[in-house]
C-alpha cells in the first residue's frame, strides 16, 4: 500500500510539475503576446505572474554576483522577464514600477541589456529623482559606445537634470491645482479650451458605457486610447467657473466611426471649430485637422482641410487660432520640418488658411514641438517641447515674436512644468492671457493626462512720484510702464493723492517707467526685475518731477568756465549731463541755453563772451546726441542782471556779480506729451 501510495505521489508530483511548467510557460507566452501587440499594461500583469514562478536566490538578483560565470538558463530567463517587465511599465508610463525593475536589470550588469541604465535614468528623472538620474546618465554616457539616438539624447538629459537641480530653490511664478468637478473623470482628459464664458471644452477618452470590472485593467495612453472600445477620444464640455467645472457631456458634433477626435481650437467669433481627428493603423497614429461651423446652434459635419494644412501621408494636429483670427497654428511632421513634429502656421484670409510656414529653427528642434498658444497682445508664443533643456518630458516654453522673428525660447519653470509631460496651455481670459488658465499634465497620473488650473503669482513693482521743489506727492501725474525689449507700453495710470504707482510685472524682464505731468519735465526710470525671482515685490527709487513755465529761465548752478574764456570746465559737464538726461526724457522739448556776465568789461566784450559760453553749452549737448534743431544758444552779456553788481555805496558787490555770472535754460516750446497705449488694466 505504501509503495502504491508512493508511486501515486511520484506520478502526481510529476504531473503537477509538468502542469506547473506548462502554466509558467503560458504566463510568459501570454505576456509576450500582449507585449508584441503593444498592450503593455496586460503584458506587465502576466510578466509579474511569470516572475513569481522562478526560484532565484536573493544574491542572484541585485546585484548579479555569480562569480563571473555565465548565468544559468533559469537565471537568464528570469533576466529576460525582468527586462520585458521594466519595458512594459515604462511603455505604459508607469515610471514608479519601471524604476524598480530597471534598477534590478541594471544590477545584473548583463551586456545583453546595454540600454538598461539609460532607461533606468529616464525613470528616475520622470520620478523627480534628478540627482540619482544625473549620476546614472553620466555612467551611461561613459560606458555606452553605440552611435544612436540614445547616445545623442544623453547630453540633453544630463543638462535637463542639472537645470532641474538649479531650479529647485527658485520661487514659482504660478500656482497649480487639479481642476475640480467631473472634468477629470475616467480615461485621459486634456487640451482644455474656453468655448464661451462659463464653458470649458476639452478632449476625453472616458468610456460612455464603462465595461464591467475585469482582472485586467482596460488601458489608456496619455494622449489617446489604445486599441479597443469603449475608450474613444471625443470632445466634451463642462460648465462652471474658476477651477470647478461640472456637468460634463459630449459635444454634439458629428463623429466618424473608427476615428478619435478632439484637441480643438475655436475662432474669436465662436462659430468655427478646428479639430484633430486620428486613427491607428498598424500601431501608427494618422491624424489630420478638420473644420466645423456652428449654424443655428448646431455644429456641422467636420470637413478635412486642404493640403495647405494636411499633407497626405503625414500628420497634422493640435490647431490653434490666434485671438485676432489672423493665424492658424498647428503641429505637424510634414516635409520641410526639423525633426519629429514641428510647429507651423498659416495666414488666414477670409477664414481660409494659406500655405503653411515652418516656425524655423528658433522654435523647432529635431525632437517634439507641440500644442502652440499665441498671445497676440504680448507677442508671446507658448508651446511644449522635449527638445530643449527642461524639467523632463514635454515642458512649456515661451518665445517672443511676431511670426517674422522669434526670441530664444525660455523654460517657464515650476510648477507649470514637472518631471513628466506638460502640454496644452490655454488662457482663462484673452484679455489677461497669463493671469489664469489651464494646462494638461500627467504629473499625478500613471497613464493619463489630466486638466489643471493655473493662476499667476502677482509680482509687483511700485514707486513714488513727488514734486522736486515741494517734495510732496505729485497727484495727477501719469506713470507708464514700458517693456523695453518689446518696446511696448504695458500699462498707464494716473496718480492719486498718495503719489504712488503699482504695476504687475514679470520676473527677469527689463522695464521703463515714464512719469509725466503738464508743465513738468518728464522723467524716466529703467529697472529690471531679476530680484523678483526670489521675492514678490520691489520698490523703485523715488522720482521727482521739476515744474517749469514757458520762457521762464531756470538757473543751472555750478557751471564754470576758464577766466575770460568760453571753455567749459570738467565739473560743468556733470551739470550739463543732467540737461542731456532731461532732454532725452522729453524728446519734444526745444530749449534756449543762455549765458550771462557781470558788469565788468565793455558791452561788446561781454556780449561776445556770453554768446561763446552759451554756444559751448549747446555744442556739448550736441556732442551727447541732442539734435541741434532743439537747441538755441543766446548770450545776454550784462543786460539781464539778477543781483546788484555794486552796493548802494557804489562799492563792488562780489556776491552779486557771482550771481550774475550764470548759465540758464528755458523752454521755448510747450512739451508734447509722450503718447503711450492707454490701457487701464494690466496685461501681465
Amino acid at each position: 500500500m505504501k509503495k502504491i501510495t508512493l508511486c501515486w505521489l511520484v506520478v502526481f508530483t510529476g504531473i503537477m510539475s509538468s502542469l506547473q511548467a506548462q502554466y509558467v510557460y503560458d504566463f510568459k507566452h501570454t505576456a509576450d503576446v500582449f507585449y508584441n501587440s503593444r498592450d503593455y499594461y496586460s503584458a506587465a500583469q502576466y510578466y509579474n505572474k511569470a516572475l513569481g514562478t522562478f526560484k532565484i536566490k536573493p544574491e542572484q538578483v541585485l546585484p548579479y554576483t555569480v562569480g563571473g560565470a555565465a548565468p544559468s538558463g533559469k537565471l537568464k530567463d528570469y533576466q529576460q522577464v525582468v527586462a520585458r517587465l521594466a519595458e512594459s511599465y515604462r511603455l505604459f508610463y508607469d515610471y514608479g514600477n519601471a524604476e524598480t525593475w530597471y534598477a534590478q536589470l541594471v544590477g545584473f550588469n548583463n551586456p545583453a541589456y546595454p540600454q538598461a541604465r539609460y532607461w533606468y535614468a529616464v525613470c528616475l528623472r520622470y520620478n523627480g529623482k534628478y540627482q540619482q538620474a544625473l549620476d546614472e546618465f553620466k555612467k551611461f554616457k561613459q560606458s555606452y559606445t553605440a552611435a544612436d539616438e540614445l547616445s545623442v539624447r544623453t547630453p540633453l538629459e544630463i543638462a535637463c537634470c542639472e537645470f532641474a537641480l538649479s531650479e529647485a530653490n527658485k520661487q514659482p511664478r504660478f500656482t497649480i491645482e487639479k481642476t475640480a468637478g467631473n472634468v477629470n473623470e475616467g480615461g485621459a482628459n486634456y487640451a482644455p479650451v474656453i468655448l464661451d464664458p462659463g464653458t470649458l471644452l476639452f478632449t476625453s477618452s472616458r468610456a460612455e458605457n464603462p465595461p464591467l470590472p475585469t482582472t485586467t485593467k482596460q488601458p489608456t495612453t496619455k494622449k489617446q486610447t489604445k486599441k479597443g472600445t469603449p475608450y474613444v477620444n471625443d470632445l466634451y464640455t463642462a460648465t462652471g467657473s474658476g477651477n470647478t467645472f461640472d456637468n460634463s457631456q459630449k459635444l454634439k458634433i458629428p463623429a466618424t466611426k473608427g476615428f478619435d477626435q478632439g484637441v480643438a481650437a475655436i475662432t474669436p467669433d465662436g462659430n468655427s471649430l478646428y479639430i484633430t481627428r486620428w486613427s491607428m493603423k498598424d500601431g501608427v497614429k494618422q491624424s489630420a485637422i478638420y473644420f466645423s461651423s456652428r449654424q443655428n446652434g448646431a455644429w456641422s459635419e467636420p470637413k478635412i482641410l486642404g493640403e495647405n494644412v494636411n499633407v497626405p501621408g503625414y500628420n497634422s494636429m493640435q490647431p490653434y487660432i490666434t485671438a485676432d483670427g489672423k493665424y492658424l497654428l498647428f503641429a505637424s511632421n510634414r516635409p520641410g520640418g526639423m525633426g519629429k513634429n514641428d510647429l507651423w502656421y498659416c495666414i488666414m484670409t477670409n477664414g481660409t488658411p494659406g500655405g503653411a510656414r515652418n516656425m524655423g529653427t528658433a522654435i523647432n528642434t529635431k525632437d517634439e514641438e507641440q500644442a502652440p498658444f499665441y498671445d497676440a497682445e504680448k507677442n508671446l508664443l507658448v508651446f511644449s517641447t522635449d527638445g530643449r533643456v527642461g524639467l523632463g518630458g514635454l515642458d512649456f516654453f515661451q518665445s517672443e515674436g511676431d511670426f517674422g522673428t522669434w526670441s530664444t525660447p525660455v523654460n517657464m519653470g515650476k510648477p507649470l512644468n514637472s518631471p513628466k509631460d506638460d502640454i496644452y496651455y490655454t488662457a482663462l481670459d484673452n484679455t489677461h492671457p497669463f493671469a489664469a488658465g489651464f494646462i494638461s499634465s500627467d504629473r499625478e497620473s500613471i497613464c493619463c493626462l489630466e486638466v489643471f488650473s493655473i493662476n499667476r503669482i502677482r509680482k509687483i513693482a511700485s514707486g513714488l512720484i513727488i514734486d522736486c521743489d515741494t517734495h510732496l506727492p505729485l497727484q495727477g501725474a501719469t506713470v507708464s510702464l514700458l517693456d523695453t525689449v518689446r518696446r511696448k507700453t504695458i500699462r498707464k495710470v494716473t496718480l492719486d493723492a498718495t503719489g504712488r504707482y503699482t504695476f504687475e510685472v514679470d520676473p527677469q524682464r527689463y522695464y521703463k517707467v515714464i512719469a509725466e505731468k503738464e508743465n513738468y519735465f518728464t522723467k524716466a526710470l529703467y529697472f529690471n526685475t531679476d530680484s523678483l525671482v526670489r521675492i514678490d515685490s520691489m520698490d523703485n527709487p523715488t522720482l521727482c518731477l521739476k515744474h517749469y513755465e514757458i520762457e521762464k529761465p531756470i538757473v543751472l548752478n555750478n557751471i564754470y568756465y576758464d577766466f575770460g574764456k568760453a571753455t567749459l570746465r570738467e565739473e560743468s559737464k556733470i551739470v550739463l549731463d543732467t540737461v542731456v538726461e532731461m532732454l532725452n526724457d522729453n524728446p519734444k522739448l526745444t530749449i534756449e541755453m543762455s549765458a550771462h556776465t557781470d558788469s565788468v568789461g565793455s558791452v561788446k566784450f561781454n556780449d561776445k563772451l556770453s554768446q561763446s559760453r552759451a554756444q559751448s553749452c549747446v555744442d556739448y549737448l550736441i556732442s551727447k546726441g541732442i539734435s541741434p534743431e532743439r537747441l538755441i544758444a543766446k548770450g545776454y552779456g550784462k543786460s539781464k542782471p539778477i543781483a546788484p553788481n555794486s552796493l548802494p555805496n557804489h562799492k563792488d558787490n562780489p556776491e552779486g556779480r557771482q550771481l550774475n555770472r550764470r548759465t540758464e535754460f528755458k523752454v521755448l516750446k510747450r512739451q508734447v506729451q509722450v503718447k503711450t497705449e492707454d490701457d487701464s488694466n494690466s496685461s501681465q
